[in-house]
């Protein structure tokens, strides 16, 4: 079980145990991890699961879907290294992959 790292906009860390096949949203909110609000329940439709992967870990992840990309086209302080959280899905590799959490989520 892979360790999925979020950080708060505060600079909090938070150690999550993720299964693989679960998106790492899905590890986050059952680890009631505060910042992470996914409203629409990982349906890709609301962007309320943003957060930025670590730049390390950017390349290691799929591109981001179209309907992903028009997502985040909507976020408050949208980066190149934003990603919906919802639509990454958490393999066995994927150990110590790290996110931060915007401020507007906070």
């Amino acid at each position: 079980m892979p360790t999925i790292i979020m950080i708060e906009h505060n600079g909090t860390r938070h150690d999550v145990q993720a299964k693989a096949g679960e998106s790492v949203m899905q590890a986050v909110i059952e680890q009631m991890v505060p910042g992470l609000l996914a409203d629409c329940g990982g349906a890709c439709s609301c962007a309320t699961c943003h957060a930025y992967v670590a730049p390390a870990w950017q390349a290691a992840l799929p591109v981001p879907s179209e309907d992903e990309a028009m997502m985040l086209d909507g976020v408050l302080e949208q980066r190149a290294n934003s990603r919906l959280t919802c639509q990454v899905i958490v393999t066995e590799s994927m150990e110590g992959l790290q996110f931060q959490l915007p401020a507007s989520q906070c």
